[in-house]
């Protein structure tokens, strides 16, 4: 086809139809018609782009697999364009552009852009605003991704923790049932029997003291295994019933209590005294898990709430910098325990707080820690820093891992570039931590070697803060 025909076909493109002649013919004698077939790939995931992509006819799309399977982000259609745009540093497409039925293209090629750039000033200006436009959608579009991703995290994380003290309370609940009833029937024994003020005050005495909230010794399986066979032997020798036993190891009744309330009390008296005490501390115990596990779970709930920074303002405020880091250790807990990754937390007291978005940088401290989980091996160690230095907090989040190799060091910021395989991750977390970071005014550096890779956040903290 020759220059007049493209230059028919490029008058009536609804992006280029408006331009000046000169620049349409410039176009035309520099741009190659192209005809794909549907399926044809335009531009391969990983491959260069070729340069700037006008579509006459047809459809075109570009898909991206994060691990669940392709996923259709952007399209274009006759009268767009697409490709490599003016001073952009786009190198490769994040994934397949193509076409999904007959589409015919004209390609200017990268080699003439710097020209294009020079000779179509009109169509220059028209292009930086389609890459702007494509800029802020790719980044809406991830940006939300990652954070469905981190979301995702998040409640599996939330789950997991979640697990142990739910399973406590149904576990402990169930049991309460039955012990309660135990301990009235025990109750209702012991009060058919006379019982003196001296005998009484004795059965206090062993009562309170299994109900003490002071923990004098925590025993090893085997110490508690012995205790109860010791517990066994003694009441085997009084007359009492050992199905008591394990109930009354459980508690800090000592011999010396039991053998008070021996001399005290005899024979069903004994057993009746015992076996309201075991009831009566089971009760109480069980009540007392619950509550521990109720307690956990609100903790956790909190932390999660803390995390999400849900009930803040959409407006900058004060942040403060370690309960953020905390409430994200809380979501990211089980997946060191899972790793057996050693966490060490060194946070300054007293650090002042940074102007911003707790949310935000709540995502920061995830992507960065997250990371650093990914790097180590089972039984790795991860640190956490966060220090005042000069007029900036600075927070830093060690990993003794492989390390990243120099020669990938400058490209870990760009987007979709990741080390992780396909469905791990997604390329886009540091780059979302960069761009997070640069609205925060602040900024992130690495220093990385085999065994040891650091990443220092720097945010300027607000002054004058009252002390």
């Amino acid at each position: 086809m020759n220059d007049t025909s493209l230059v028919q076909l490029l008058s009536s493109h609804r992006m280029l139809g408006t331009l000046p002649e000169n620049e349409i013919g410039w176009v035309a004698t520099h741009g190659v018609l192209r005809h794909l077939e549907q399926g044809a790939v335009l531009t391969s995931k990983g491959g260069q782009v070729e340069g700037l992509h006008v579509v006459l006819n047809g459809h075109l799309t570009i898909h991206v697999d994060q691990g669940a399977g392709p996923r259709k982000i952007m399209e274009w259609r006759g009268g767009d364009v697409t490709g490599l745009m003016p001073y952009s540093r786009l190198v490769a497409p994040p994934g397949d552009v193509i076409a999904e039925e007959s589409t015919k293209v004209i390609t200017v090629y990268r080699d003439h852009m710097k020209a294009m750039i020079r000779e179509c000033p009109e169509l220059t200006a028209i292009l930086v605003h389609v890459m702007i436009d494509r800029a802020r959608h790719f980044t809406s579009s991830f940006l939300h991704d990652e954070k469905l991703v981190s979301l995702g995290k998040l409640a599996a994380g939330l789950a997991h923790e979640l697990n142990n003290p739910v399973s406590a309370i149904a576990r402990s609940a169930g049991t309460l049932s039955k012990t309660s009833a135990g301990a009235d029937d025990m109750a209702r024994t012991l009060g058919s029997f006379p019982i003196s003020a001296e005998q009484n005050a004795v059965l206090e005495k062993a009562r309170n003291a299994c109900l003490s909230e002071q923990t004098h010794s925590v025993l090893s399986a085997l110490q508690q295994e012995e205790r109860e066979d010791s517990i066994s032997a003694w009441l085997k020798n009084h007359g009492a019933e050992i199905a008591m036993a394990e109930a009354l190891a459980e508690t800090d009744l000592t011999f010396d209590m039991l053998n008070q309330l021996a001399e005290s009390m005899k024979g069903p008296v004994l057993n009746a005294a015992l076996g309201w005490i075991a009831a009566d501390s089971t009760t109480h115990r069980l009540t007392s898990e619950i509550q521990t596990a109720a307690s956990k779970i609100h903790d956790l709930v909190a932390a999660i709430k803390g995390f999400t920074e849900m009930d803040r303002a959409t407006v900058p405020e004060p942040v403060d910098i370690k309960q953020g880091l905390a409430n994200t250790l809380v979501v990211l807990r089980s997946k060191a325990k899972s790793k057996s990754v050693e966490l060490s937390v060194n946070l300054e007291k007293d650090l002042p707080s940074v102007n911003g978005f707790g949310s935000e940088l709540n995502q920061v401290w995830a992507n960065l820690i997250d990371n650093a989980l990914d790097a180590v091996s089972d039984g790795g160690r991860v640190e956490l820093k966060a220090r005042r230095e000069g007029n900036t907090v600075v927070v830093e989040i060690i990993d003794d891992g492989p390390g990243v190799p120099p020669e990938i060091q400058n490209r870990i910021y760009d987007p979709f570039f990741t080390t992780k395989p396909v469905g791990k991750g997604t390329g886009l977390g540091l780059d979302i931590v960069r761009r997070l970071l640069q609205r925060h005014n602040g900024q992130i550096e690495l220093d990385s070697q085999p065994g040891r890779t650091e990443f220092r956040v720097l945010l300027p903290f607000i002054k004058d803060q009252p002390e």
